[in-house]
């Protein structure tokens, strides 16, 4: 196998730096890490070292090959130790003026034909490119932490990037095991633009007093297969860095609705209480263990009342046979009658909307969310309005947790928690693709793995079906008066003719 580049330099030796280096001998390259702080240098060098030892122990690794990776892994003490690399990668502090400053003066060292690359996760690769000689030979290559675990790259286009550039970078990539994709220069890139919708809705659920943090993160968790919930993210990745890049792609995209941050995290981050890395975040932490409040018990109803079920119902018929396999006494009449439970199963419309509108008693109406085929959950969401009767909700509550299935019963919100969370997620992913950021195909694998999401965004899409999806952003359109809910035309227009969300063509 020919290398891409057989000389690499990486400039920045912390975590993102290391990573870097190690994944790119162990391709087969010539590594030389740079730093301004020397010590910060034989740091990294060691904890590399370490690594490849551990890997050894284990068993992952021959001698022989940690003998050689370690051979090829140089500190250089100054930039004129990189003249003869090919590839220099920056990994340095997210800042325009010292990025910029730092490749004029690689320039100057380095061969015309040598390739410089940014692990910008924020910045505009084209504003770090704009005052060099060759910007050609510029490109966006980032990497997540921690790389040899994070096996994702994207590969960013500049305004003036050489195609040739990211093809080569996209082969190199392949080459140390990562999976390339293709982005063209737009805030966030990939990743971090298509995450928006996971992290942002769930704040303004949280702040609306719909649910708190570790009910949301069940609900997300157990509803529709996520690893880790919303609030769990935040600590892990710390919000002295999530914040920012919350921040940074609403403010470079004009105040667009869909980014829009929250007071919350930055309350937080003012008071220090960043994540896990501290102890605190939105959770506690004791040896790295989160403290996780217990969920509320099953309430205990002696007279079950008997149930009737709204013909808007989403899943109408599902929603029967579920509640005729709990043994629920259930009422077909035209309207409920006096003692009756009403349950509705809204789209994007709130519970007190629809007990309004249907003409239905809100003191015994409440809602369940059934986005989702119940059988391939792991928790059931109710939700009240504020005029449902403490004892209409209890006996939802236990009747929907009769078989042992977990149970959630939140405030009244339009789209519920996952159908708000899931819709925004599809959008933005839709937008995404509208604006040819990137490939659906680039768009599906950047998300699956460099957030760990069940599915991808466009394929949880075409699992719920366009339609049901639009339906949810009209109707939170229409309660919230908010255009972050704007349906994506890319969306719409795959709605309208019954298109895939992977369909490629327009």
């Amino acid at each position: 196998m020919t290398l891409a580049f057989s000389k690499v330099a990486i400039i920045g030796a912390g975590a993102m730096g290391r990573g870097i280096a190690q994944i790119a001998a162990q391709a087969g390259s010539h590594v030389w890490l740079y730093d301004t702080q020397a010590e910060a240098v034989a740091k990294a060098q060691e904890a590399v070292f370490q690594q490849w030892d551990k890997l050894k122990e284990k068993g992952r690794l021959a001698p022989e090959a940690v003998a050689d990776h370690k051979a090829r892994l140089h500190a250089a003490a100054s930039l004129t130790d990189l003249a003869e690399c090919e590839l220099v990668v920056e990994a340095i502090v997210e800042k325009l003026d010292i990025k910029k400053s730092l490749f004029s003066e690689l320039e100057k060292v380095l061969s015309p034909s040598a390739i410089l690359v940014t692990n910008t996760s924020s910045l505009s690769v084209t504003a770090i490119a704009a005052a060099l000689q060759r910007p050609a030979q510029f490109a966006g290559y980032h990497f997540f932490n921690p790389v040899p675990l994070m096996k994702v790259v994207e590969v960013i286009a500049g305004l003036k990037t050489d195609p040739a550039v990211c093809q080569r970078l996209s082969e190199f990539a392949r080459q140390m095991g990562h999976t390339p994709v293709q982005a063209q220069d737009t805030p966030g890139f990939i990743v971090n633009h298509a995450g928006r919708g996971y992290s942002t809705e769930a704040l303004r659920i949280v702040s609306e007093g719909v649910a708190d943090f570790a009910t949301v993160d069940r609900i997300l968790r157990d509803q529709v297969g996520f690893k880790l919930g919303p609030f769990e993210l935040f600590d892990l990745t710390a919000l002295d860095v999530s914040h920012h890049v919350i921040e940074a792609i609403y403010h470079q995209y004009y105040e667009e609705p869909r980014y829009r941050p929250n007071v919350i995290t930055a309350q937080r981050l003012a008071g220090g209480v960043v994540g896990k890395k501290v102890g605190e975040g939105f959770y506690k932490y004791t040896d790295g263990k989160a403290h996780v409040p217990d969920e509320p018990p099953v309430p205990t109803v002696e007279n079950m009342p008997p149930v009737w079920v709204s013909p808007r119902a989403a899943r109408r018929m599902p929603l029967l046979q579920l509640l005729k396999d709990l043994g629920a006494k259930i009422e077909t009449g035209a309207s409920p009658s006096p003692e009756a439970l009403t349950l509705v199963a809204p789209l994007g419309f709130d519970v007190t909307t629809v007990a309004v509108v249907e003409r239905l008693d809100p003191a015994r109406t409440v809602g369940i969310d059934m986005l989702f085929d119940d059988a391939s959950t792991k928790r059931r969401v109710l939700a009240t309005n504020p005029a449902t009767r403490s004892d209409m909700r209890d006996a939802a509550h236990a009747l929907f947790a009769r078989d042992g299935k977990a149970v959630s019963v939140i405030r009244d919100s339009g789209g519920f928690v996952t159908q708000r969370v899931v819709a925004t997620i599809v959008n933005i992913a839709s937008d995404i693709c509208q604006q040819r950021i990137c490939t659906p195909q680039d768009l599906e694998t950047a998300v699956m793995l460099g957030l760990a999401y069940p599915m991808g965004p466009l394929a949880m899409g075409n699992r719920l079906g366009p339609d049901s999806v639009l339906e949810v952003l009209f109707n939170l359109q229409t309660v919230y008066g908010d255009m972050r809910y704007r349906p994506s035309p890319w969306l719409r227009r795959r709605g309208a003719i019954g298109l895939s969300l992977m369909h490629t063509e327009d």
